[in-house]
């Protein structure tokens, strides 16, 4: 009983002392000035529907882009949602596949697709694929006429492997290719994810998840002089289901490379299962604020899902202010 409650004193530690570094060290002088910022929005209804923290549970085939360490750390959880556990090892689920759609805001089209295979019991290997495409644009001469238009798109490519290192313990690594393309102009890039999960506890409901991920360089930039920055970001969360009560929590605090600390917190209720109810808040909603009355659900989030055997339906809504909203819809299998 001391060992575990140890536990949560270290990790609750770890948890206060990123928080609060946010407070000391403040604004970033480099906020917006990295490249591929397509790579920031966040994918899967359901980590979104969480606020974003989804670093420290990762439990879906939006590990892929969380933190890779979630594919194998996730068969540790199986027990809180489908008691897969006391199935055979044939019986088990050993390939899973995530499509996600969003309508982002001004109308840019943004999604993910992510597959991950069982190779054995203690390692997987996945794919994931997203993009967004920014639709069609004007161009203007120099008097401001029309001459005809121009689009731009983004794409990440990427592949992972994650492995189980000890019962309690798994890590993972994504390498990305990353192209960008403007009217007649492109940009590529190589980036790496990696991330680790501890589970607190054998039954999987508490763990501690780290994440680096973008971390990276341009091969080649949008002109001949001039490369920017990837998106580098790291992030610490840690997410736990209440014994006895019918809640998961999960929390995450992060610190973007060209931007300021933020934190996010997220709550589901699982005791409508196969149905689930989730909201969530993240502090990023700071920066969408313009000074009106409805900047008080900047930030907010929320959403449901559903499952049936091997199949799954999540939604979410995400408040971006005068900014608009951003709905999102993912849809999962197991087979």
């Amino acid at each position: 009983m001391f060992i575990k409650g140890k536990r949560y004193i270290i990790a609750s530690v770890i948890l206060f002392l990123f928080a609060d570094a946010a407070i000391v060290f403040g604004t970033n002088s480099k906020a917006g000035t990295a490249a591929y910022t397509f790579l920031k929005i966040g994918t899967g209804a359901k980590s979104q529907a969480l606020g974003g923290a989804f670093v420290g549970l990762a439990d879906d085939e939006s590990a892929l882009f969380y933190n890779p360490a979630g594919l194998t750390a996730r068969a540790e959880s199986y027990e809180i949602y489908d008691d897969l556990l006391e199935k055979p090892t044939e019986d088990r689920v050993k390939n899973n596949f995530m499509a996600t759609y969003i309508n982002y805001l001004l109308d840019f089209q943004y999604g993910f697709i992510g597959y991950g295979r069982e190779l054995d019991e203690r390692s997987m290997a996945g794919i994931s694929i997203s993009y967004q495409n920014y639709g069609t644009f004007n161009r203007l001469d120099i008097d401001g006429d029309n001459i005809g238009t121009f689009g731009a798109s983004d794409i990440a490519i990427g592949v992972t492997y994650s492995k189980r290192l000890k019962p309690k313990f798994s890590a993972g690594a994504t390498g990305k290719f990353i192209y960008e393309a403007i009217d007649d102009y492109t940009s590529n890039g190589l980036a790496l994810d990696i991330g680790i999960m501890y589970m607190i506890n054998e039954d999987g409901s508490s763990r501690l998840g780290m994440a680096l991920t973008n971390l990276g360089a341009q091969l080649s930039g949008l002109t001949e002089t001039h490369k920017d920055p990837l998106p580098t970001k790291i992030a610490l969360g840690l997410s736990h289901k209440l014994r006895g009560l019918p809640f998961l929590f999960s929390t995450e605090v992060g610190k973007p490379f060209d931007n300021d600390f933020y934190f996010a917190l997220g709550a589901e209720l699982v005791s409508l299962k196969p149905f689930f109810i989730r909201i969530g808040w993240s502090s990023t909603g700071r920066d969408y604020r313009t000074g009106n009355d409805s900047d008080t659900m900047a930030g907010f989030a929320g959403g449901f899902g559903y499952t049936y055997e091997n199949y799954t339906v999540d939604y979410s809504y995400s408040s971006y202010v005068d900014l608009g909203s951003v709905h999102r819809i993912s849809l999962g299998a197991g087979f």
